[in-house]
C-alpha cells in the first residue's frame, strides 16, 4: 500500500523517514486558521483530518490507492492556540509570554484509506513543555537566526530552540510535529510494518 504524507513539513518527512516505510511528500492546500474558543486536540484533529481528506480526494478522483498521513500540530498557551510569528516582534513577544512557564504541545495524527470507504483513524497527543527563563538578549539572539520564523510559538525544540526549553513531559517527537508512537500504530492497523522505535 502507498502512503502519502499531507504535509509540506521538513520536520514531519524527516521524522516518518525514522519509521523505514516508502511514502510520497504531497503538501494538502487546506488553510490552518486558528479558531478561537475551540479545544486544542478538536482544532487539531479538525485540521489533519482536512488534510489528509483533501488528498485522498484527489487520489481517488484519480483512481489512486493510498493511505493519507496528515498531521497538525499546535502550542498552546493559557488555553490559547499559538500559531507561527507574523514578524520579529511577534517572535520576541511571544517567546517573552512563555518564558519560565509551561505550555501544551497538540499534535493530531490522521491516517485516512483512499479508496471510497474512506476508513479512518485519528489520535490526538498532548505533551506538556517547559520553557527556561531565558534573558531578554538570549530572546534577541535566537530570533535574528530567522529559526522562529514559521514555527509555532516561535521556537523549534530540535533546533537553536532547544536551548531556550528546560524540560519536555511527554512524547519529544510530537513537540518536534509527529508523535512517532502514536503514528506507527495507526500505520499498523492499516496492515503496513514500521520500524520499531
Amino acid at each position: 500500500m502507498r502512503l502519502i504524507l499531507a504535509s509540506a513539513s521538513p520536520r514531519r518527512r524527516e521524522l516518518l523517514e525514522r519509521l523505514g516505510l516508502p511514502f510520497e511528500v504531497r503538501p494538502s492546500g487546506i488553510e490552518e486558521p486558528l479558531a478561537a474558543g475551540v479545544p486544542a486536540s478538536t482544532l487539531a484533529t479538525t485540521l489533519a483530518r482536512a488534510k489528509a481528506a483533501d488528498i485522498a480526494d484527489r487520489l481517488r478522483a484519480a483512481g489512486e490507492a493510498a493511505l493519507v498521513l496528515g498531521a497538525d500540530t499546535l502550542v498552546v498557551f493559557d488555553g490559547q492556540p499559538l500559531g507561527k510569528p507574523t514578524s520579529q516582534g511577534d517572535a520576541r513577544a511571544m517567546l517573552r509570554a512563555l518564558r519560565g512557564r509551561s505550555h501544551e504541545v497538540v499534535t493530531a495524527v490522521v491516517v485516512r484509506d483512499a479508496d471510497p470507504a474512506g476508513r479512518e483513524l485519528t489520535e490526538a497527543v498532548v505533551s506538556q513543555v517547559l520553557m527556561r527563563d531565558y534573558t531578554d538578549d538570549e530572546i534577541a539572539a535566537y530570533v535574528a537566526t530567522g529559526e522562529p520564523d514559521d514555527k509555532a510559538g516561535a521556537y523549534a525544540v530540535q533546533g537553536r530552540g532547544r536551548r531556550l526549553v528546560s524540560r519536555v513531559d511527554g512524547c519529544y517527537t510530537n513537540v518536534v510535529g509527529l508523535p512517532l508512537r502514536t503514528t506507527a500504530r495507526l500505520l499498523r492497523a492499516f496492515g503496513l510494518t514500521p520500524a520499531s522505535i
